[in-house]
């Protein structure tokens, strides 16, 4: 009697989950008394599991999905299991060797070559002549690793996609060779709907560029011409992964694309261009803004991705402690003042400052927000955009606003004297100003305004605190594990140890952080509040030094040591916490 494929054997596949441990006992029970409804409809039991959406027994608030349950089947039937990581894979490899036809019925699509050899993800090793088929197509042996359906769907569904529309689009605007005079025959080619054709295809490629770029939670994309071609980088939790290379004659047309959906001057190839645009694909929307310079091969391009879901959070989200939060909210209870967000570029404060916003918005307070650019429409707040072409810059529009009767009034950033004292004629006339500067830390802030040429009076009495930030990467929940690390090693921290090693944690890697040990970003943070003394200090034109260890009498808690409390939380690594330090690793 053949064996029964482990795919539609209930009894199998239960047994290993059983064995594995990763299902409470009730969910195990109830299983059991279902287990007669795979086998009588002749269902996959791995897609049929993950559809019920099971409680996972080891980790809280997750359930048990395809992959899991296929690397069961794989380690006990001797197959190599792999996770597929777009990033990680070539365009070339994937695409060239098998049809999309083949891959989408078969489920495989080629990953990598070894020398004379093939891997190819398949979902079913099992399949008659699959083996041979592939051999055949692509004149190589072959080596199987088996990965998730959904997995191999996706490559198949983004990549076939792209790479269609960049081929197309390639041959469509390839530069014909130049005519020939001596040819009294030279042949002119009627092209027809080329035009539409061509365009249709530039645009699917843009359309998939931005779509990937929300599904791995891009916070940028650089289009980067070279000399032969173009270079097409996302950035994920601050790292540049290299995504794709495409033609430079695509990259133009790219170019041309997302520069008219953002409404710039697509004519205009040399000069800086700022613009912006908004997205939707499925449930998702984004608000991108576009930064257009001309570089030695062409036109750069960076589109910053803004979603609501990075700029607008509950306070309690930012990654403050208990402490600094309450310093902050008590900022906020104010009903004049300046308070400063400063941190270098890509920090964070924007975040802070909307989700600040959004913390304060009420419909009997008017906030009015003076942008450059807006990072995103929200039709809470009245936004004004920057823009020197017609005379609206900061200082001049703050002439402005006080007429329109604010209650909040937020500047995107303090950049020269004369902004820096319209902002303090703002809270002396009893209006609550939020604004950026780029320090290095919280005290650095007063000697900034300082160098802006404000006098010491005017800050001590409107500056109300100052928050510095930073940003951290988070420890992957999915591959965190515990590591020993030696103990000297946390001293830089300010954190003191009798022993010679601690146990702290680490991601070790796995396919959801894209082996990087790394998902997502949180805040460190540090909170100087402005207390008596303080000001008393800043009025008195004291050194930063000496206001420095003023505020750390009072209670605050710097930078580093904010970075050394989420390592031993478990947050994030000692690592990235040292970087926050400004410590090399």
């Amino acid at each position: 009697m053949a064996e029964t494929h482990p795919y539609f054997d209930p009894d199998y596949i239960l047994g290993l989950l059983e064995r594995a441990g990763i299902l409470p006992e009730d969910e195990l029970d109830r299983l059991k008394a279902l287990k007669g409804l795979p086998r009588a409809q002749g269902l996959d039991v791995i897609q049929w599991l993950s559809g019920l959406r099971l409680r996972h027994g080891k980790r809280q608030d997750s359930t048990l999905e395809e992959p899991e349950i296929l690397r069961l089947v794989a380690q006990d039937r001797g197959w190599n299991f792999s996770r597929l990581d777009p990033l990680k894979l070539d365009m070339e490899v994937v695409t060239k060797g098998l049809p999309a036809h083949f891959c989408r019925r078969r489920l495989c699509v080629p990953v990598e070559k070894r020398g004379s050899k093939l891997v190819v993800a398949v979902y079913d090793p099992l399949q008659k002549d699959l083996s041979f088929d592939i051999s055949r197509a692509c004149m190589m042996d072959v080596d199987f690793v088996v990965a998730p359906k959904r997995d191999i769907t996706r490559i198949i569904d983004e990549f076939f996609e792209f790479r269609t529309s960049i081929k197309r689009a390639e041959d469509l605007l390839r530069p014909t060779p130049s005519t020939d005079i001596s040819n009294f025959e030279q042949l002119v080619k009627i092209t027809g709907p080329q035009a539409a054709s061509k365009e249709q295809h530039i645009n699917a490629a843009v359309d998939y560029l931005l779509k990937y770029a929300l599904d791995e939670r891009a916070s940028d994309i650089h289009m980067e011409p070279k000399r032969d071609h173009a270079r097409v980088r996302l950035r994920i939790d601050g790292v540049l992964h290299t995504i794709h290379k495409v033609p430079k004659v695509v990259h133009e047309a790219m170019a041309t694309r997302i520069k008219a959906l953002s409404r710039l001057d697509v004519a205009e190839k040399r000069r800086p261009q700022d613009g912006r645009m908004k997205i939707g694909w499925g449930d998702k929307e984004a608000e991108v803004r576009i930064s257009s310079v001309p570089v030695a091969f062409g036109e750069k391009l960076v589109l910053r991705i803004q979603t609501p879901e990075i700029l607008m959070k509950d306070l309690e989200e930012l990654g403050m402690s208990t402490k600094d939060l309450a310093s902050y909210k008590a900022f906020l209870e104010r009903r004049h003042g300046i308070v400063l967000i400063t941190g270098p570029t890509g920090s964070g404060k924007s975040t802070t400052l909307y989700s600040t916003l959004r913390y304060l918005n009420d419909p009997g307070i008017n906030i009015i927000t003076v942008e450059d650019p807006i990072e995103m429409i929200c039709e809470d707040f009245n936004q004004i955009a920057v823009q020197p072409a017609v005379g609206i810059t900061f200082s001049s529009i703050l002439r402005n606003i006080l007429r329109q009767d604010p209650d909040v009034v937020m500047i995107g950033e303090i950049r020269d004297s004369e902004t820096a004292r319209y902002a303090v004629q703002a809270a002396l006339t009893g209006h609550l100003v939020f604004s950026t500067l780029h320090t290095n830390d919280s005290v650095g802030a007063i000697t900034r305004l300082k160098d802006l040429g404000l006098e010491s009076y005017l800050i001590s009495s409107t500056l109300v605190g100052v928050v510095a930030q930073r940003l951290v990467r988070t420890i992957c929940p999915f591959c965190k594990e515990e590591t020993l690390v030696e103990a000297h090693r946390l001293s830089a921290l300010g954190i003191r140890s009798s022993r010679e090693s601690e146990r702290l944690w680490r991601g070790r890697g796995c396919s959801r952080c894209r082996n990087t040990g790394y998902m997502g970003r949180i805040g460190v943070y540090e909170v100087l509040s402005m207390g008596s003394r303080t000001l008393e200090l800043v009025h008195q034109d004291s050194s930063e030094e000496s206001i420095r260890k003023e505020a750390l009498k009072r209670g605050m808690t710097p930078l580093a040591y904010d970075a050394a409390q989420k390592v031993l939380k478990g947050i994030t690594t000692l690592e990235e916490a040292l970087m926050v330090a400004g410590i090399g690793v």
